[in-house]
């Protein structure tokens, strides 16, 4: 399977993107829309989650599609974003039909950037309605900007030893079928390399020169940080054209998780809200394969971690991966 370089999650039909990125600290969010609807699952690996609406997409659950995903900076502040969205979509006519009104049905997730600039500045509902206005089906911008502008990697050894992150994105299309991912990295541990196991970006060195690759510090004898729970977080959503039940959606998103293992070391901790969710369009009118679908996400969601270090752009006290040899 070949990932385009110039691949991204809308690549698949009827998936629309936006970022809104604030100008007065290093925060953001980003919406995904399908504005028709599309069918849904997530999965949710970190101990630290901060979450909307993931109780309604358990298969066993009456709604099958949703309308939007917002991913979004600010911790748990940052869920106030998803409301945004529900103006939006209310006020052009999408939701779910209940008969008196149309509802739309907005899944999110947070990541923890509060420590980059004032915290008291954080995505609110405005910013969700911004994101929204701001959709295409373009292939959207990475590194810095939406739900990745303040996000960082490689906080094992604390904030002052980790460095810039952002957001990316990849596609693939298989037999007809596209498969993309777009996901915020925020992570505690190191975004690597698949390939090659080699550290792009993490925790760094004493002297903040250098990347150190934070596992093998740790099991060579030196002694990780105190931090708090949920300070971390990795967040990102998988579409498809396929025709899928939710529950496949909830397998597909399971196993994009894998993808996330092989690009981000540790993954899934305590300190993390890791959160996956798969959006499914029907736009190929036949039921796809759930594994291969499964292993087109985790291929998706690994290359988009990449490019998740390799866009961001680094700031004050942080560098990036471009930044450091």
């Amino acid at each position: 399977m070949t990932i385009r370089a110039e691949s991204a999650i809308t690549d698949v039909a009827g998936v629309k993107v936006g970022h809104w990125t604030s100008t007065r600290r290093p925060t953001g969010c980003t919406v995904v829309l399908v504005e028709h609807g599309a069918v849904a699952g997530v999965d949710v690996r970190g101990s630290a989650p901060g979450t909307r609406e993931t109780d309604l997409l358990n298969p066993e659950n009456l709604v099958e599609r949703v309308h939007a995903i917002v991913l979004s900076g600010g911790s748990a502040f940052g869920l106030d974003a998803a409301s945004g969205a529900m103006r939006y979509l209310d006020e052009h006519g999408f939701g779910y039909d209940t008969g008196v009104a149309k509802v739309p049905i907005v899944c999110g997730a947070v990541l923890f950037d509060l420590p980059v600039g004032d915290p008291r500045i954080r995505p609110d509902a405005a910013s969700g309605y911004a994101a929204c206005v701001a959709a295409g089906d373009a292939r959207p911008a990475q590194g810095n900007v939406g739900a990745g502008a303040g996000a960082t990697v490689g906080k094992l050894f604390g904030y002052a030893r980790s460095m810039k992150s952002g957001i990316g994105t990849a596609s693939i299309t298989l037999a007809g079928v596209t498969v993309g991912a777009i996901v915020a990295v925020n992570a505690l541990g190191d975004i690597v390399d698949p390939a090659t196991g080699r550290v792009l970006a993490g925790a760094r060195t004493a002297d903040g020169k250098a990347k150190m690759g934070a596992t093998d510090a740790i099991l060579g004898g030196e002694v990780p940080a105190i931090l708090a729970a949920g300070t971390s977080t990795t967040i990102g959503v998988i579409a498809t054209d396929a025709t899928l039940t939710k529950a496949q959606a909830q397998k597909v998103a399971q196993m994009a998780h894998d993808g996330l293992a092989r690009a981000i070391n540790p993954i899934h901790t305590m300190f993390d809200g890791d959160t996956i969710f798969t959006i499914a369009t029907g736009g190929v009118p036949k039921t796809a394969n759930p594994t291969l679908l499964g292993m087109m996400a985790a291929a998706v969601a690994a290359a988009s971690v990449v490019r998740a270090a390799q866009s961001a752009q680094g700031i004050p006290g942080l560098p990036a991966a471009r930044d450091l040899v």
